[in-house]
């Protein structure tokens, strides 16, 4: 058998273990989970030079270091994540939508784990914690596939989580990293249908949409991140100036990081100026269309490609619009389906906004930063899916379970 039949094989027998334990003993091993981290927190830092020093040799964006960084305080953030998770109600085993039908019988939905989840990534190691707490919490057993940019760093987190895992009383089989980061091994699990019961890839585009295109186990999509800002004729312009900042340059990395900004004709004038300039002592460069580029000269003309594209760097790309349905029409036509947020003072414009707007996270007055499983209160999430089967947005404990229904009778035969 190769190494992923093995650890398919080990995490299939495991689940059925997970989806029958006590909330009790899932969060005392999550507690330990995060109690190892900080323990072995000095492996985990060494392992994760190695992956920083390949990085910076291999020429890897400063955006994409960004990623890939550990630190003690991204560490302790990863063991709070564990921890939050561990207190949260345990969604297995709960029932509803009981109802008694006229012939006698109880009929019901409950609550069961997925079973194994596949999660493929890229140099991300932060989500190895996140998906590995998640699935544990929520009965399932994991099968991760990083990528080979983080190897070192996925390979010591698995082991130490796994230590604890284990020391915990809990099947090893729980958590599975496979090691092999080539390309066929990828597709491979792609195609585990044997033993994974559902593949959620968090990533780029070109992720994606490989896993979309070679997979045949059932995928969850959790989209990239093309998002954007309108700021309406009617809005706080220090407002639109403190969100649109903070939404890009808070951490460019991120997939809820705006990379858009439309702006109603009648506020351009004043507002563009304004924006133009905080961007500029941010280290933003700026893109725009024709009408931009008359109020701010000398700024890059934005092409059709730009308005397509996840930038994940400081770079941002501005246009003007006729009035707020011109800006969802541009908005439906490029997102990717992940966040969007309006600026305005007026009511109406804002629910018109949130109603049309076909987006799996839409904002009024605040920042897309926000689309994240520990802001929504979910401790941590699995990915943001902007699918609209089974999940969609941040992905906590709930979107990681199905139902089965239940009955009960007392001698009904048909």
């Amino acid at each position: 058998m190769t190494e992923l039949q093995i650890k398919g094989k080990q995490a299939k027998q495991a689940s059925h273990i997970l989806a029958n334990i006590s909330s009790k003993c899932k969060q005392d091993a999550l507690f330990k989970m995060a109690d190892y981290l900080l323990t072995y927190k000095e492996d985990i830092l060494k392992a994760n030079q190695i992956d920083l020093n390949n990085a910076l040799e291999n020429g890897t964006s400063k955006t994409m270091l960004d990623r890939l960084l550990l630190n003690e305080n991204r560490i302790e953030e990863m063991a709070n994540g564990l921890r939050q998770v561990a207190t949260l109600p345990d969604p297995i085993g709960e029932i509803k939508n009981m109802s008694l039908r006229p012939n006698g019988l109880q009929i019901g939905q409950q609550s069961v784990p997925l079973g194994v989840v596949g999660i493929i990534y890229e140099a991300r190691p932060n989500v190895t914690c996140d998906a590995a707490g998640l699935c544990l919490k929520s009965g399932n057993a994991a099968i991760l596939r990083g990528g080979s940019e983080a190897i070192y760093s996925n390979i010591a987190i698995v082991n130490i989580l796994s230590k604890a895992i284990s020391d915990a009383n809990l099947p090893s089989g729980a958590l599975q990293l496979i090691e092999d980061t080539r390309r066929e091994t990828a597709i491979a699990l792609m195609q585990l249908n044997e033993y994974v019961d559902v593949l959620i890839p968090r990533g780029g585009s070109g992720l994606i949409q490989n896993v979309v295109k070679n997979a045949t186990v059932p995928v969850i999509e959790t989209g990239t991140g093309n998002c954007h800002i309108y700021v309406d004729e009617s809005c706080n312009i220090e407002m639109a100036k403190s969100i649109i900042i903070n939404a890009k340059t808070s951490r460019p990395s991120a997939c809820n990081a705006v990379e858009k900004v439309l702006i109603h004709k009648n506020t351009a004038e004043k507002f563009l100026p304004i924006i133009f300039q905080a961007l500029i002592e941010e280290n933003v460069e700026i893109r725009g269309d024709e009408r931009v580029a008359e109020i701010c000269p000398n700024i890059k003309l934005a092409t059709e490609e730009d308005w397509k594209q996840e930038f994940l760097d400081y770079i941002l790309a501005i246009k003007v619009v006729e009035d707020i349905d011109e800006a969802i029409s541009h908005i439906n036509n490029y997102s990717s389906s992940h966040s969007e947020a309006i600026i305005t003072n007026d009511y109406n414009h804002a629910q018109h906004f949130l109603k049309l707007v076909n987006s799996s996270a839409v904002y009024v007055n605040a920042s897309t930063r926000f689309t994240d499983g520990e802001e929504f209160g979910f401790g941590a999430e699995i990915g943001i899916s902007t699918q609209k089967i089974h999940a969609r947005g941040p992905m906590g404990l709930k979107e990681l379970t199905t139902t089965k229904y239940i009955i009960y009778g007392n001698g009904q035969t048909r």
